[in-house]
């Protein structure tokens, strides 16, 4: 048993975006350039002719994955609640979804769904009978600012935490025991233990704000006030300085919304995990080891590893989402950041 290394295609985003590279040199390259099997992708972003491939992709896909031996791990799944244009999708509609994405992954040779944190809990449980038939496990994301023991913070009453359901990993939970189906579970995201903004989306926020200098007022300032307090004492000394309220969050992190070892009380529960990241820098004094120096991946894979967990961890690369705007020549390397994770996760791993 022992943890195992992928990587979410959406890693290469941009890559694909520029035509750089396709889904098949994104394959190679976690072959031949990391030197490991697993895939993770996002339905929409690479299934041509989603949610209705034809039997021809079905079968290229296939077979280039043998090709190269590859594992499919999970198949990150969507609903768009606003398809139909008469209604919003009801909870059975929406099931039906999730159905259908669960018949795709098992064709597409994936083991495992993961769903949003959003989706409700009675969708999942519609859908659990035929990922049992499937043999494809449905997991829930666990992702910032989700807690896995909601009683140890303070929900928000301004941004994205305000109307989130802080209960959703313990109602995720209580289904697989209620039920005792092993397949249903969780796909914690590594973003639940950053613990810091990270530099590249504090220089978004500034190059986007009306006011920079409110920026430097929150990263100094949040120690000092509470989520909600900073938002309101922000707006009053710099009216309209056009930070969004949900990047207040981001900006004055200071502590995760997960403890590290919060993990421990889910580990049984885990589908795979997310491996989130947004720049890897080089760690001073240790030319060629890695890091993200706001996200904490030492403690959560000692944890990971002492309990015995035998699964895949898939780097998922946020960063460039932050450098968008900058035009081509201002993103960063994309295979060269996920090569820099690897480094990291190999040595976490196995040291």
């Amino acid at each position: 048993m022992a943890i195992r290394r992928g990587v979410s295609l959406y890693s290469y985003q941009q890559s694909q975006f520029f035509g750089k590279l396709d889904w098949k040199a994104q394959v190679r390259e976690v072959r031949e350039g990391l030197g490991t099997d697993g895939i993770e992708i996002i339905n929409q972003q690479l299934i041509r002719d989603y949610p209705f491939p034809s039997k021809e992709f079905i079968y290229d896909w296939r077979a280039y994955m043998a090709r190269y031996d590859m594992t499919a791990v999970t198949m990150d799944v969507y609903l768009d609640v606003h398809q139909f244009r008469d209604h919003i999708m009801t909870h059975p509609e929406a099931a039906e979804h999730l159905k259908n994405d669960i018949r795709l992954a098992a064709e597409m040779g994936f083991k495992n769904v993961r769903c949003l944190v959003l989706v409700p809990i009675d969708v999942i449980e519609m859908a659990l009978p035929t990922a049992e038939k499937y043999d494809v496990r449905i997991g829930k994301e666990i992702h910032a600012p989700w807690p896995i023991k909601p009683g140890n913070y303070v929900q928000a009453k301004k941004g994205m935490a305000a109307g989130i359901n802080f209960n959703a990993v313990s109602e995720i939970i209580e289904l697989r025991e209620r039920t005792g189906s092993p397949y249903v579970g969780l796909v914690p995201d590594f973003g639940i233990f950053q613990f810091a903004p990270s530099r590249v989306s504090v220089e978004y926020t500034k190059r986007h704000a009306n006011k920079p200098e409110a920026v430097d007022f929150i990263l100094e300032n949040a120690g000092n006030y509470s989520h909600d307090e900073l938002i309101d004492v922000t707006d009053e000394k710099f009216p309209g300085h056009g930070i969004p309220v949900n990047s207040f969050g981001r900006l004055a992190l200071r502590e995760s919304c997960c403890k590290p070892e919060d993990i421990k009380d889910v580990i049984p529960y885990i589908v795979s995990i997310h491996g989130k990241f947004y720049e890897m820098t080089e760690i001073p004094g240790r030319p060629g080891c890695y890091e993200d120096k706001c996200i904490d991946y030492v403690t959560p894979i000692k944890y990971l590893k002492e309990a015995g967990f035998d699964g895949y961890i898939d780097s998922e690369y946020e960063g460039q989402r932050d450098q968008q705007d900058m035009g081509y020549e201002g993103l960063a390397d994309e295979v060269e950041q996920v090569r820099r994770h690897h480094e990291m996760l190999r040595r976490l791993c196995e040291e």
